[in-house]
C-alpha cells in the first residue's frame, strides 16, 4: 500500500479489496503502484484521491462504486461509512464519511470490520 496513506485509510482498503475475485485483486496490485494525490477533509469526513502507476493495467470493470466497510472510531457514535470509486479499471477515491457528526480531530480506530461477512452485495456488483 502507498506509504502516504493514513493508518484509517490502509486498513479501510485491506478490508475493501480482500478476496479472490480478480477485480480484486487487480485493485489490490494497483494499489501497491499507486501514491495519494490529494486529500481533502470535509467536516464530516474525507476523500483521498490515488494517482495509478504509469504502467498500471486496469481492473477488468468499467465503472464501480462499493463500501461494505464500517469502522468504530473513539467520539463518532455511529462510527464511519467508505466507497470506492473506480472508473475505467482504475482507482480513483477513496471515500469516508460520519453520520450525521462532525469528523474526530484525531482518528483512533476502535474495529475495521464488514457490514456483513458474507459480502453478498459485494459479488453481485463484480459479476
Amino acid at each position: 500500500m502507498p506509504a502516504e496513506l493514513e493508518p484509517l485509510e490502509a486498513a479501510v482498503l485491506d478490508k475493501l479489496l480482500a478476496g479472490t475475485h480478480p477485480v480484486l485483486a487487480a485493485l489490490r496490485a494497483q494499489l501497491a503502484g499507486a501514491t495519494v494525490k490529494h486529500r481533502t477533509h470535509t467536516g464530516v469526513g474525507f476523500f483521498t484521491d490515488f494517482a495509478p502507476a504509469q504502467d498500471a493495467i486496469p481492473a477488468p470493470v468499467r465503472t464501480l462504486r462499493f463500501g461494505d466497510v464500517r469502522a468504530t472510531i473513539e467520539g463518532l457514535q455511529h462510527g464511519a461509512d467508505f466507497v470506492l470509486f473506480v472508473e475505467d479499471g482504475l482507482l480513483v477515491t477513496l471515500e469516508g464519511f460520519s453520520c450525521d457528526e462532525p469528523w474526530p480531530a484525531e482518528i483512533v480506530v476502535v474495529a475495521v470490520g464488514y457490514w456483513d461477512p458474507a459480502r453478498p452485495d459485494l459479488e453481485t456488483k463484480l459479476r
